[in-house]
């Protein structure tokens, strides 16, 4: 198992948000945690990255303990983060946003170069300002710069708000190329048009606590499902 996740907990000032929740996710595979606002979605993320002011529980890593070290250490253990709403530094170009990412992993030109060819767009924008791109052009350089350390896991926290079709079908096609490469890919997800197509199971959160963990295949056969936790027909 390439990422455990044992009796997770976490809470956000003197709440807690995060209820003993445990998950496993396989090498090559994509789990989408999906629940209704608030359920603690993007706190799992963060609880994972050793972001979360306050936790408990174990995370493995490969069979390594990580949930003791710092944030930037479980970045060079090979976990990448994409958050929601990109948080580039804006100011920056593009090229030293990718710079940051290579730096972090201690990795060298030669991972730019493969992370031009998966976003060849980017190549073009080497030397803009990176707040001046468009929303799927962000996007496309947060998961860029998280690729940049060559995880093992890829954590991302909705990678399809606010984007048009053209660019979902190219972030989906990235997740099916890293799945093949053997990359673990945990996904927190509204849309579920978005994430099934690529998704191998689907991991349902309520507040805090994990409820029931399914097949796609189990939940394109059970709609009833999506209503129970999601609220929608």
């Amino acid at each position: 198992m390439m990422l455990e996740i044992k009796q997770l907990s976490a809470w956000y000032a003197s709440s807690q948000v995060l209820r003993e929740l445990s998950l496993e996710l396989d090498r090559g595979e994509v789990l989408c945690l999906l629940g209704r606002n608030g359920a603690g979605k993007t706190t799992a993320l963060r609880a994972i990255m050793g972001l979360a002011q306050k936790c408990s529980g174990e995370i493995v890593l490969d069979g390594k303990t990580i949930s003791s070290i710092p944030a930037h250490e479980i970045a060079a253990a090979g976990v990448a983060y994409v958050p929601q709403g990109r948080r580039l530094f804006s100011e920056l170009s593009v090229r030293e946003n990718l710079e940051i990412g290579l730096q972090a992993g201690n990795k060298t030109a030669g991972v730019r170069e493969h992370m031009l060819e998966l976003f060849p767009v980017l190549r073009e924008r080497l030397d803009q300002q990176s707040g001046t791109l468009s929303g799927g052009e962000q996007q496309m350089l947060a998961m860029a710069r998280a690729l940049c350390i060559e995880p093992a896991v890829l954590l991302m926290d909705e990678p399809t708000e606010g984007l048009m079709p053209s660019m979902i079908k190219l972030i989906r096609e990235v997740v099916i190329e890293l799945r093949e490469r053997g990359v673990a890919i945990l996904i927190v997800e509204q849309r579920l048009d978005a994430v099934l197509p690529v998704a191998d199971r689907i991991a349902f959160i309520e507040n805090g606590r994990l409820r029931e963990t399914v097949s796609v295949d189990h939940l394109r056969q059970n709609h009833d499902l999506i209503k129970k936790y999601l609220g929608v027909g």
